[in-house]
């Protein structure tokens, strides 16, 4: 009796449980958007549970467990050329397939339905590069405030000194472009021009020394510190700064002075050759003049005090006048260069014969007028000695023909001054 009443109620329950999956049957595809895609572009999976007979014991006793399902899989398709479907494809059906025995029974944690996709993963490129630029940019975006903040402090705090700096750099630019211009006219040059320019640097200096009077710094110009306390970097670095845009402006008044000479006195060919040692000079010069502030900076080591601290200095010191030294041996290999071609008669070609001025028009290719001291090249063609001198001093070729007049083309003869800041 107690048997039967046992396999009364496992009857029920197998016939509760089939009703249950006939009335629930499992059809799981891979998407919804590929149901109506041809065959051979997408995988489908048709999941169907079946029922297995059950075999009794051989007790004749049936148990309690509940029936096998046995899942069927149909509909694997391949592609155009026989290959299985794409790697995307067989990717979505796991998924589905997983997603549906996730029905059957319990998740045992939580499981996302929809995976993302990186784009730059999908496209085969790193985006290593681009959060790193991402991340750059937030930084800038959230930090700008603060740097606005801190510019305005600082603009305030320095604004004497950045305006200094500011007028000194655009004087510099207008009186060497206007010098420049001034050369390449040559005859045709303003002498009223060059002077307005002499004053103009003249006037410019005196105020600068006027507005820093206290600190006298034009005790750099005579190789001694001037009078800041304490001396500092920031004021080490600034005094240096001022002295040499002033030594830029004393020798820039020089060639100013040059060209105010009428050319009886000093020729065309004659003035590139005092304008290139005029600049060779002031570029020594300039590299001479910090020399005693920076070594006043270096020998007081203020950090530290007793013998330690100027034995510190002192090699320091030393470190640096090293430095100078080898940069000095330089310059001076540069002057010897640049005496010798200032001490030497040396023209462009050869003078040219009137026969050979006749055949060639009896006008300059360059300047479209008649010869005056007319020279001809290796390449045989002839111009003026000025004009093809104004020519030789930016380039080693023929106006014409491009052969090579000369080896080296010697600089700062068309009146221009070197926009180096020596600072050390």
């Amino acid at each position: 009796m107690k048997q039967r009443s046992q396999y009364d109620r496992g009857n029920s329950y197998e016939n509760r449980r089939a009703l249950k999956l006939r009335e629930t049957p499992i059809v799981m595809q891979t998407n919804s958007s590929e149901e109506n895609t041809p065959s051979g572009n997408g995988l489908s999976l048709t999941l169907q549970p079946e029922r297995l007979p059950r075999t009794p014991n051989t007790d004749g006793s049936n148990t309690s467990e509940p029936d096998d399902v046995r899942v069927s899989m149909t509909g694997l398709s391949t592609g155009p050329s026989g290959r299985p479907a794409s790697r995307r494809a067989r990717a979505g059906s796991s998924h589905s397939h997983s997603h549906s025995h996730g029905h059957s029974r319990p998740h045992s944690h939580h499981e996302p339905e929809n995976e993302s996709i990186d784009p730059d993963l999908e496209s085969g490129e790193p985006s290593t590069s681009f959060s790193e630029f991402r991340y750059l940019f937030r930084w800038i975006q959230k930090s700008l405030p603060f740097i606005i903040i801190l510019s305005a402090k600082l603009i305030i705090q320095h604004a004497l000194g950045l305006a200094v700096g500011i007028g000194m750099f655009t004087t510099f630019l207008y009186v060497n472009k206007n010098i420049q211009t001034q050369v390449f006219l040559q005859d045709r040059r303003s002498k009223l021009q060059c002077v307005w320019l002499l004053l103009f640097l003249t006037s410019s200096t005196l105020l600068l020394y006027y507005t820093f009077l206290s600190d006298a710094l034009y005790y750099c110009l005579i190789f001694m510190s001037p009078s800041i306390e304490p001396l500092g970097f920031w004021e080490v670095l600034w005094a240096v700064g001022v002295t040499n845009s002033v030594v830029k402006f004393m020798f820039m008044g020089l060639k100013c002075l040059i060209l105010i000479l009428p050319t009886s006195m000093a020729a065309y060919r004659t003035q590139g050759k005092w304008f290139m040692m005029t600049e060779e000079v002031g570029q020594v010069y300039q590299a001479v003049v910090p020399m005693p502030t920076w070594f006043r900076f270096l020998v007081t080591y203020q950090e530290m005090d007793g013998r330690t601290g100027l034995t510190l200095g002192i090699l320091l010191a030393l470190g640096y006048l090293i430095l100078k030294l080898l940069e000095l041996y330089g310059q001076w290999g540069s002057l010897q260069k640049t005496t010798s071609i200032f001490l030497s008669n040396e023209h462009s070609g050869a003078a040219a014969t009137k026969s050979q001025c006749a055949d060639a028009g009896d006008v300059c290719p360059i300047c479209q007028a008649e010869y005056r001291e007319p020279r001809v090249l290796l390449c045989q063609h002839i111009f003026c000695e000025e004009c093809v001198a104004l020519w030789l001093n930016q380039e080693k070729t023929c106006p014409l023909c491009r052969t090579v007049i000369t080896d080296k083309v010697h600089k700062w003869k068309n009146g221009a001054t070197s926009a180096y800041l020596q600072i050390y």
